[in-house]
């Protein structure tokens, strides 16, 4: 199996880029997320690789991080997620935002990446539960989002809009607890 590949980058077509690694050019798909922090064609790149290999053809998966790649061997693991909607989704949603809306429960989120329509992103939010905070974000990252969520959710319960409670939130330090978050929240809101 293919791990890692270091080379130059010789052609960006997306999603597929070609990269030459010794004289052998590996076509390999890619996010748009990886797609858009590689350099200029000519540089050396180094990606991190996933292979499928099928009857017909051994396929590559190429990722800048290993968030991304541990998120899609987690999609994959999915009844009815193959390679395609699983870069689908890498390209439409950051892993810290994956990781949000299965904390969250955020069907809307996964609805809006192409190819994803409401039951499979309900399915998505049923597998990944307790799988992807956890093994992506760290306990401290899933409490933060936790108490986030909850702010947000209390904006929410006071009467503001999802919009006005989404753009509170978002200014709020890491770690911060309920009660302060719900405090700070309302403070930029009355400005």
């Amino acid at each position: 199996m293919i791990g890692r590949l270091h080379g130059t980058l010789l052609d960006k077509s997306p999603p597929q880029i070609l990269l030459d690694v010794g004289g052998v050019g590996y076509e390999v798909d890619v996010p748009m997320s990886t797609l858009y922090d590689l350099p200029a064609v000519g540089q050396t790149v180094t990606l991190l690789i996933h292979t499928v290999i099928r009857e017909d053809a051994h396929l590559l998966y190429g990722f800048a991080t290993a968030g991304e790649r541990a998120t899609f061997r987690e999609l994959l693991k999915i009844s009815g997620i193959g390679p395609r909607i699983a870069l689908a989704v890498l390209s439409g949603l950051s892993v810290a935002e994956i990781a949000q809306a299965v904390t969250q429960q955020d069907t809307a989120r996964f609805t809006r990446v192409p190819g994803i329509g409401k039951k499979t992103a309900e399915r998505l939010l049923l597998e990944l539960k307790g799988k992807l905070g956890a093994d992506l974000g760290g306990g401290a990252a899933a409490g933060a989002a936790g108490s986030t969520s909850d702010v947000l959710q209390a904006l929410i319960a006071l009467g503001y809009s999802e919009r006005e409670a989404a753009a509170a939130t978002k200014a709020l330090p890491v770690g911060c607890s309920v009660d302060d978050g719900i405090r700070q929240a309302l403070k930029s809101l009355a400005r």
